[in-house]
């Protein structure tokens, strides 16, 4: 897909959660590992936590049952309980980060959460593919933040 300036354009995805701003940005923060598949990280099932620093250069990881930590990305802005923006390389190598702006803002059924994903163009030949397959991956992992709160489970 193809931005107004040329290049590869972002990804979007938005959707609304039932809930209010605060409690959204703290479940996505906060129980990141209770909401994200253990198929969708480099652990698996030996999976012990996700752990997101609450700061500027902080760092997104995996840590496993064995203690071993895997990279996902590091934060970029961290504004609670309205913007979080990270690097972003899970299954990738660091060299290979992209950026995630996530948004929070009340809306007339709880929270309005928009996901931004760019910089595709920094990967060359293959970014394309890799964007469409992201796409699908986002859209999988979102449904299930939203059923976090559709069903009550983190409530």
């Amino acid at each position: 897909m193809t931005g107004p300036q040329g290049g590869i354009g972002p990804l979007v995805v938005e959707f609304d959660v039932a809930t209010n701003v605060e409690h959204a940005f703290t479940v996505w923060v906060d129980q990141l590992d209770r909401w994200w598949p253990k198929g969708k990280t480099v652990s698996g099932d030996d999976l012990l936590r996700i752990i997101l620093e609450p700061t500027v250069g902080g760092r997104i990881y995996e840590l496993g049952r064995d203690g071993d930590e895997h990279d996902w990305g590091r934060i970029v802005a961290w504004e609670p309980p309205t913007r979080l923006a990270f690097t972003w390389h899970l299954f990738f190598d660091p060299s290979e980060a992209t950026d995630v702006s996530i948004t929070f803002r009340p809306s007339a059924t709880g929270t309005a959460v928009r996901l931004e994903h760019t910089g595709w163009d920094r990967l060359g030949q293959g970014a394309e593919e890799r964007r469409t397959n992201t796409i699908l991956a986002w859209d999988f992992l979102m449904a299930r933040y939203r059923d976090t709160f559709d069903d009550n489970g983190l409530t």
